[in-house]
């Protein structure tokens, strides 16, 4: 009797110790706290971009954005392929896949997907001077792209309605290499995203966009498909206060909003005169663009007067700079057609129009309005944020400015004004412009400085082959 009661009574104390066991085990199974975020990547102008400025791209700004809302640092890691990139996903060696990447049902089945980021069309790609493509089924070569891109997808759907319809998948190559092949006629087509294929034709301009071949394309962050839930909550919580705040549609304007307008005789020009002007008055430009960077100041001068020291309109304004005779004696140029002297009052005047708008204005966008200031001048820029303010919207986004900017020549709102009437559509056209020509001038000079850095190596490896040669020969 006694041995059974103290049986029953040892069953009740491991019974009651139960839950404290279980508790314990949760504690221990529980995910660490995260110290670092790390985000997977592709190298692109509008992805990920890691330069003497620093780093840059729509996924790069948002990926910091996310980091810092959960308080920890960001660790970017950029891969070379897709391939390799998902693999990492999945591996749980990254977080998160940032890389401008495409919903598709595949990708759907393997990962968890983050909000919409934005929606791109998948476009064929050609080159300037081929005849146009009519129809996917009777193309003239062969379209090539990139493995595990959603392109696979776009063409395997096609395929369906055009059984006939093949491709060539490479692994070697990313979606700027295809591009350059296509520019330079080693391959007859491509397909890529509409906001690539825009961003690229201001370094490429012989790319063309062909046929639409599926539209409205989400573009996401992928998660690992397994113990992300509580990242994907976060992520989700701070997707919506991000949309609230405008970061979205900052940053579709930011990275995206000016490639809109593609002219190609322009762009030609434009990247001629790089190699063939520019080298003369770059130093003036680095000399007195200050804390600003010089290449805008360049884009600007370039907008201006297309780099031609004698450059004058029919309103009297001349030089590399355009000044008035009134801007120039108040930033101190006595010859507005000496080229340093137009530079050096341009990059003045530039800087004071900086200085002079509300510090609403954040730091990145004070370049834009200035510019616009430059253009149509500062009551005007004025008058338009009043407007965008009266509107609803923020008087300090570029992004809703540029709206409102175009309605100063419509009578129904410059009468509401102060200054009145004027060009808004044109001084929207000339920002876009000057950032077309930064995209492109920062492009080439990031391709110089690695050109160079390919030929300091070849040349040390030169140096070093003839050393070796010359010792083993004064040894013998």
């Amino acid at each position: 009797m006694i041995k059974t009661l103290f049986i029953i009574l040892l069953c009740g104390i491991l019974s009651s110790c139960q839950p404290i066991d279980i508790q314990q085990v949760d504690i221990a199974a529980s995910a660490p706290a995260r110290t670092v975020l790390k985000v997977g990547t592709l190298y692109g102008p509008q992805i990920y971009l890691n330069s003497g400025e620093g780093e840059s791209g729509f996924d790069f700004e948002m990926a910091q954005r996310f980091a810092d809302y959960l308080a920890v640092p960001l660790e970017m890691i950029p891969y070379t392929n897709r391939k390799q990139l998902f693999a990492a996903l999945k591996e749980n060696k990254i977080d998160i896949i940032a890389a401008g990447i495409a919903k598709t049902p595949n990708r759907s089945q393997q990962f968890k997907l983050g909000p919409t980021l934005y929606k791109v069309n998948q476009v064929l790609v050609y080159k300037e001077g081929t005849p146009e493509p009519k129809d996917i089924g009777a193309l003239s070569g062969e379209i090539t792209v990139m493995a595990n891109s959603s392109s696979v997808n776009t063409l395997t759907k096609l395929q369906k309605d055009y059984p006939e319809l093949l491709w060539n998948q490479v692994n070697d190559k990313d979606n700027e290499e295809l591009f350059a092949l296509i520019a330079n006629g080693e391959l007859n087509y491509t397909i890529s995203d509409s906001n690539s294929l825009l961003i690229n034709q201001r370094f490429l301009p012989e790319l063309r966009a062909g046929m639409i071949l599926e539209e409205k394309v989400e573009v996401v962050w992928l998660l690992p498909p397994n113990n992300s839930d509580r990242l994907m909550s976060k992520l989700l919580a701070f997707w919506h206060k991000e949309r609230r705040a405008g970061t979205l549609e900052h940053l579709n304007e930011k990275y995206f909003g000016h490639v809109k307008r593609f002219d190609y005789v322009d762009t030609r020009a434009f990247i001629r005169a790089i190699d063939n002007i520019l080298p003369e008055y770059r130093s003036f430009f680095e000399q007195y663009s200050g804390e600003l960077d010089w290449r805008k100041l360049a884009a600007a001068s370039y907008q201006e007067s297309h780099w031609n020291p004698s450059a004058r309109s029919a309103t009297g304004v001349r030089g590399m700079m355009m000044l008035t005779q009134p801007t120039a004696a108040y930033v101190g140029v006595d010859d507005r057609l000496d080229a340093e002297q137009s530079i050096r009052g341009g990059a003045f005047y530039l800087k004071d129009m900086m200085e002079r708008l509300p510090e609403s204005i954040s730091e990145a966008q004070r370049i834009w309005f200035a510019l616009a200031s430059y253009n149509i001048g500062l009551g005007h820029v004025e008058d338009a944020r009043r407007l965008t303010e009266s509107m609803g919207m923020d008087p300090s986004a570029w992004r809703d400015v540029k709206k409102v900017l175009p309605l100063l020549q419509q009578s129904k709102y410059y009468k509401q004004t102060r200054y009145g009437y004027a060009r808004g559509s044109e001084a929207v056209h000339y920002v876009d412009s000057i950032r077309r020509y930064y995209d492109t001038l920062v492009w080439i000079d990031n391709q110089t400085k690695t050109m160079e850095v390919i030929e300091d190596k070849d040349q040390v490896e030169v140096i070093a082959e003839d050393v070796s040669t010359n010792i083993h020969e004064s040894t013998q």
